[in-house]
């Protein structure tokens, strides 16, 4: 194990700078403020199943070939591109996640893999997206919400004309800007979910579909924001877009959808303790 201590501390020291960097970006981003805290979590993770990790075992050299081989690829791409600073950054950390990953296979057996392979897959959200992967997710959300406060407007009875991400109601215009298709709180749900399932689920299947049920639980929650502030504006007044709850408040519908998301993970909780019916045996 002290090789592996070695070679762990070489590679930290070798990105020093890039791992700087990102804490500065984080600092200064709503959307990757979490990508401080990422890697405590899984050491956290890890650290909670010291106990019960596997012996020791011979590693398999080769299941390190293929990360070292596509770390070391970005690392070349990085510096043989022209990039803006995010995508070069999200390229470098990435490569960083990657390249650890490789170093981990190098020195640790399968069975510890095996034991660990979510605290250290958890490290991918480290990495920022490149720029065209967040304007496509965020113009993605922005339509889909569009869609579902126009879905709510129509349940709720309001009269309202709807071009593309625009609205016209009652007395106003209101649009779904880029910033308010709720990426930074659907990636901090999704992050949510995956903790929330290892946690407490066994099945990966089930794991999945809760991670999965955080996308539509987002454009919903999205939608019914829109919807929620378009309705002030029509009862109360067209100065309620420049309200609290629309300047600031994201946080109370992201507690909001917190409550759908523990009670579908309370199902699925409860389907996998409940016992499995088995067929009377014929005498």
């Amino acid at each position: 194990m002290r090789n592996f201590y070695v070679a762990v501390a070489v590679l930290v020291a070798g990105f020093s700078v890039p791992l700087y960097h990102l804490v500065q970006f984080a600092l200064q981003s709503e959307l990757y403020s979490h990508t401080i805290l990422v890697p405590f979590i899984s050491l956290y993770l890890v650290w909670m199943k010291r106990h019960s990790l596997p012996p020791r075992s011979r590693p398999d050299h080769r299941l390190a070939i293929l990360p070292l081989v596509a770390g070391l690829a970005l690392l070349a791409g990085r510096f043989t591109s022209t990039l803006d600073p995010e995508d070069a950054l999200a390229l470098t950390i990435l490569a960083f996640v990657l390249l650890f990953a490789g170093v981990c296979m190098l020195f640790l057996g399968r069975q510890t893999l095996r034991a660990i392979t979510f605290p250290l897959g958890f490290l991918v959200f480290m990495a920022p997206f490149p720029t065209s992967v967040t304007e496509w997710i965020g113009t993605k959300l922005q339509h889909t919400s569009a869609s579902a406060a126009y879905l709510f407007f129509r349940l709720g009875g309001t009269t309202v004309f709807r071009d593309d991400t625009f609205f016209q109601l009652p007395g106003m215009k209101l649009m779904v800007a880029p910033e308010c298709s709720g990426i930074h709180s659907t990636l901090a749900l999704f992050i949510t979910s995956l903790v929330a399932g290892y946690f407490f689920l066994n099945s990966g299947w089930k794991r999945a579909l809760l991670a999965l049920a955080v996308f539509p639980l987002a454009i919903f929650r999205n939608g019914f924001r829109v919807f929620v502030i378009g309705e002030l504006c029509v009862h109360i007044g067209p100065e309620m877009i420049d309200s609290y709850i629309h300047r600031h408040g994201g946080p109370i519908f992201f507690v909001l959808s917190l409550l759908p998301l523990f009670l579908f993970l309370r199902f699925l909780m409860k389907s996998e303790s409940r016992p499995r019916r088995t067929a009377p045996i014929a005498p």
